[in-house]
């Protein structure tokens, strides 16, 4: 019969104590040898033991959401953050044996929250004498062997990262972030973890770390000239061998990557950005691969490599601390090496635990902290605004996004070189369920409007170019013959595109025939009511992620720079609400833009 786990451990006892070894890992019991032997009336050796992971943490260390100040949920009635990933670790730890574990992240670890925006800009952990950050302190505390670093470790910049690598206990992994003038790698590429066996005989465990190629892309502001990002596949088969030659007996893989195959940056970048299963294709000697990035939940998936063709497993958790993957490993001494014989993957859903006390008082301070500084009124607003409709209807929150940007740019050109052109601005939908009340405004509003830390850029385009960037847009609905009923729940995200790669134009005027096909939807493009014409020029107000490339589109990232600023929109919103005092939709709310069918509005 096939050995599985259950089997495995079905015929072993549990023996061995703890023991610390250099490879930073504290042995401990394990699964000893079973009555099966090799021929020489000796029982074969066997061990297992189990890799946890997490991804996508994004700055979430509690079950709360700071936009809407409470008790984090969903539809689905998920939950998040690392007190209660803490509490499963545990458990697992508790079933286990501690020390037959590692724990493991696969990036996207200090961006994503209010909690973590507030250590690395209002009370930055860079200051003299600076705080720790949360999610160090909190990571530190449930003890992680390692995190690979994602693209979003880059938003805030080298030093912040630097510095939060420094307030870990753990090594920050990333084989394919190089140094951009030695091209040696400018972080660690990997770690080995020796397990003890009651057998005498440890186990290597090499965690490999990779980051995501995107990063030259999305943060080139802040990697530019300092770190280069080569594909995935080419850096494993680099690295695999060299830990397999340095006597790794297992070979994880921590992947800040998709395993879809696929690049929201189109051809602006040779390697792939979602290349997880990729790797595991392409590199033999690969034994498991926790994927991150995608923000999917993948519970266990077989890929076949192409040379060797044995499966490997890759397991994702899903995003925000909402799901534990566990790697179950099976090995056997055979040949005077350990063989792995069986590996699994399942993943825990944090909803079923309690907060880990410990954690959540570890850090009850700082959240304190922040529920109190994105509760600051910042002004107030005549009448409620919502994104809920946003993704199909120009709605004055998205006008007033593109009215701050206009504004900002046109202040800034003025008296200069580019003064007399038109300032057109560019926003998206980052969330449905983003709103601006009626009455007092504060903080955590506008930074659920603004979530992401883009700062803004002015470029030039030419009508022409304006009318290509619009039909690339518009690629976000799904086709929809006239006369077809309308169901909003199934028209956009198209070809998979998230909300946050649609985007709209303020300053001109045009529909959006959904009944024709990608590429010639955009329809009475004009300007000041005459049609746009392509050799016009006009300055595009562009958030850094668009104008760097994030989401390929169009003319953008290779168009004349005329002025960029530091800030970040979110604050520049939020400083022109406080300057405002009051915010009355009546003033800057027009429609600019509407989706049509044969020249008859949808809605």
């Amino acid at each position: 019969m096939p050995l599985n786990r259950r089997t495995f451990l079905g015929s072993s006892a549990v023996a061995g104590a703890g023991v610390a070894l250099a490879g930073g890992v504290a042995a401990g019991p394990a699964v000893a040898a079973g009555p099966t032997g090799h021929g020489h009336g000796r029982p074969a050796e066997r061990y297992s033991f189990t890799v946890m992971g997490t991804t996508d943490l994004h700055g979430n260390v509690f079950n709360w959401d700071y936009f809407t100040d409470g008790e984090f949920d969903d539809e689905a009635h998920n939950d998040v953050g690392l007190a209660k990933i803490s509490t499963l670790v545990e458990r697992v730890r508790g079933e286990r044996g501690r020390h037959n574990t590692l724990l493991i992240d696969a990036g996207d670890t200090i961006q994503g929250t209010q909690l973590s925006y507030y250590y690395a800009k209002v009370d930055p952990i860079t200051a003299r004498r600076g705080p720790v950050h949360p999610m160090a302190r909190a990571m530190n505390r449930i003890g992680y062997d390692a995190a690979a670093l994602g693209n979003h470790e880059f938003n805030y910049g080298i030093p912040v990262l630097r510095k939060f690598e420094e307030q870990c206990d753990f090594p920050l992994l990333g084989a394919n972030a190089l140094d951009a003038r030695t091209l040696r790698p400018a972080f660690a590429p990997y770690v080995i973890k020796r397990l003890r066996t009651p057998h005498g005989r440890d186990v290597r465990v090499a965690v490999l770390g990779l980051t995501n190629p995107g990063i030259a892309i999305w943060d080139k502001a802040n990697v530019g000239g300092k770190m280069v990002f080569p594909g995935l596949e080419e850096q494993a088969a680099k690295w695999v061998p060299r830990l397999r030659s340095m006597g790794a007996d297992v070979v994880v893989v921590s992947a800040h990557s998709g395993s879809s195959g696929t690049s929201s940056y189109g051809d602006q970048l040779p390697y792939v950005e979602n290349a997880a299963g990729l790797v595991a294709e392409q590199v033999p000697g690969i034994d498991a691969i926790l994927v991150g990035h995608a923000h999917a939940e993948i519970p266990e998936h077989f890929v076949t490599n192409e040379e060797t063709g044995k499966r490997v497993v890759l397991s994702e958790p899903l995003k925000w601390g909402q799901r534990l993957t566990l790697f179950d490993f099976d090995l056997v001494w055979e040949k005077g090496r350990w063989v792995v014989v069986g590996v699994g993957a399942e993943v825990l859903n944090s909803n079923t635990v309690e907060e880990d006390r410990g954690i959540v008082s570890l850090l009850s301070r700082e959240h304190a902290e922040v529920v109190a500084y994105v509760n600051q009124v910042i002004g107030t607003s005549v009448a409620a605004m919502s994104t809920a409709e946003a993704p199909w209807k120009d709605e004055p929150v998205i006008d007033l996004v593109n009215l701050v940007q206009a504004e900002t740019v046109r202040e800034a050109l003025a008296g200069g070189e580019y003064a007399e052109l038109p300032v057109l601005s560019q926003a998206a939908c980052f969330s449905r369920t983003a709103s601006i009340p009626a009455g007092e405004v504060t903080i955590r509003d506008a930074a659920g409007l603004y979530p992401f830390e883009n700062t803004l850029e002015a470029r030039l385009l030419t009508g022409a170019q304006l009318k290509e960037y619009l039909e690339y847009s518009a690629r976000y609905y799904v086709r929809t013959a006239a006369g077809v009923p309308v169901d909003t729940s199934k028209l956009t995200n198209a070809e998979d595109v998230p909300d946050y790669n649609y985007d709209v134009v303020s300053g001109v005027t045009y529909d959006i025939d959904i009944a024709r096909p990608v590429g010639s939807r955009i329809v009475g493009l004009s300007f000041e009511g005459e049609p746009v014409d392509p050799a016009a020029r006009f300055v595009f107000a562009v958030n850094n992620y668009r104008a760097s490339g994030g989401g390929d589109f169009p003319h953008v990232p290779g168009a004349t720079q005329v002025w960029a600023d530091s800030e970040e929109i979110r604050n520049t919103i939020i400083g022109w609400v406080r300057a405002k005092g009051s915010v009355d939709p009546a003033e800057f709310a027009s429609v600019d833009w509407r989706l049509t069918r044969d020249g008859v509005p949808v809605f």
